[in-house]
């Protein structure tokens, strides 16, 4: 599969321009410049996907702003892993009807992860009128031409692919730091977890060419990004899908050549693909941050066996053995899902054990929510609500006890801290060191953007108040 500027990137450029007509026209009979307000639910690809959005809605003239009430174009970027994140969207879109009334030029847009589903469009065509816009994930490059024809034809556009063999990556981004960027390197998912509901929505594995990759990293490096992630359903599978297959290994390998960039980080990866290559890489390259996100999501053999994951505990646990030995600092993060159908006492103990044996920086622990239309939705043995509560109350005193601990390992170190943010304390800043904990220290929104030496001073839990140790790194 090549990448290369095509007819449809022209295509969508044309409809940038002509839009750009309209919006200036709406700006004038409304009497203000029109604002656009992007809301995402869900992982990292989606706050790339809204980048997305938010760029190409810049471009066309709108003027962007984080507050749903004073916006004329709203976009929900939807998630469906979870039942939560459907009745946060509904919420939001019921709350919408009210500002709508106040304005009547204001468009509502939905698309992401929820829109692919055939039966969540339908509910939202028929018990949500103030939606006017729905497209998926597949075709989320053609957004210029369906906000194009919203305008112009101001009337409900419902435009939902199933698929799509090409990829896009050449319209605009506007990106919430000008220091750092995701990068997508592929797209959709092969593994068929039997709980997710992903590969139904994102397709299947799709991976962009390694050059037009290394090409957007060295563009952004141009820009002043200092930390890339690299972006994918499963990044350890990388490369197959290639007519010329290269392992994420050599791919990470040669971004970290790029001059410019100071950090690499990535995510996701799956256990089952994770090679011996890929944690040489990591060990001997330091400029790949010290941070590993490896979902186990059970502690049960029995239960990883229902999951479809395709490894067992043993595995799993020579993987977090090798990563420690060869990059001793390393931290280690994880996902794990409470109440999975047939989970046992006995399974949940099995968890319980590992998270223990691992010691984790972090644990994401997460409720197991039926998604229709995966195998454990109609899987027998369903876990009592009141059985998962109470085995996710056990679980989180797990995590706190290990993860404080893991994380108070650095007290007393001085080390480079990547500031993003002023933080909500006057005089404060808030950043993070390579291995992705959370350190706030005093300094002014100048040091924003910089890589900063701060001694780690009094470990909080899960982050750090520290003192900055020098002078900023330019």
């Amino acid at each position: 599969m090549t990448e290369i500027h095509t007819e449809t990137d022209d295509r969508q450029l044309l409809y940038i321009e002509r839009t750009k007509h309209i919006v200036a026209q709406r700006s004038r009979e409304v009497g203000h410049p029109l604002c656009a307000c992007v809301v995402t639910f869900g992982c990292q690809m989606n706050a790339r996907d809204s980048e997305k959005l938010r760029g190409i809605l810049k471009a066309v003239g709108y003027q962007l702003t984080d507050a749903e009430d004073e916006a004329d174009f709203i976009a929900y970027n939807t998630c469906t892993v979870r039942e939560n994140a459907d009745k946060h969207v509904y919420g939001r879109l019921g709350r919408l009807v009210g500002l709508k009334r106040e304005k009547p030029w204001l468009i509502v847009g939905l698309c992401g992860c929820m829109m692919q589903e055939p039966q969540v469009v339908e509910k939202v065509r028929k018990s949500y009128p103030v939606v006017d816009l729905i497209f998926g994930t597949h075709n989320l490059f053609t957004f210029p031409e369906l906000l194009h024809k919203v305008l112009t034809d101001q009337r409900r556009v419902i435009d939902v692919w199933e698929s799509s063999p090409e990829i896009v990556e050449n319209l605009p981004v506007e990106r919430k730091y000008s220091f750092k960027s995701g990068v997508n390197i592929m797209f959709g998912c092969n593994n068929f977890c039997s709980y997710c509901i992903v590969p139904y929505v994102r397709g299947r594995e799709k991976s962009r060419e390694p050059e037009a990759i290394l090409n957007e990293c060295r563009r952004l490096a141009k820009d002043g990004v200092m930390e890339i992630m690299l972006l994918g359903q499963n990044v350890n599978s990388y490369g197959k899908t290639l007519d010329h297959p290269v392992s994420f290994a050599r791919l990470l390998s040669e971004v970290c050549k790029i001059d410019g960039i100071r950090r690499v980080r990535f995510m996701t990866s799956h256990p089952k693909d994770l090679s011996d290559e890929l944690i040489d890489v990591i060990a001997e390259n330091p400029k790949i941050c010290r941070h590993f996100h490896l979902p186990v999501q059970s502690g049960s053999d029995r239960i990883l066996k229902a999951m479809n994951r395709h490894y067992d505990r043993n595995r799993y646990l020579a993987i977090v053995r090798k990563l420690r030995e060869q990059v001793p600092d390393i931290s280690l993060t994880t996902d794990i899902i409470v109440g999975f159908p047939g989970e046992t006492e006995e399974d949940f103990a099995d968890t319980l054990s590992l998270v223990k044996e691992v010691g984790y920086d972090s644990v994401f622990t997460f409720i197991y929510s039926p998604r229709t239309g995966t195998p454990a939705a109609s899987m027998p043995d369903q876990v009592p609500e009141k059985t998962v509560h109470e085995r996710f109350d056990r679980l989180l005193m797990q995590v706190r006890e290990s993860a404080e601990e893991r994380c108070a390992r650095f007290k007393g170190r001085t080390m480079d801290v990547l500031v993003e943010e002023e933080n909500k304390e006057p005089g404060y800043v808030t950043g993070r060191i390579s291995q992705n904990i959370t350190v706030h220290f005093k300094g002014s929104k100048d040091l924003i953007g910089k890589i900063v030496p701060v001694t780690l001073d009094d470990c909080r839990g899960f982050y750090y108040f520290g003192t900055q140790a020098g002078c900023p790194e330019s």
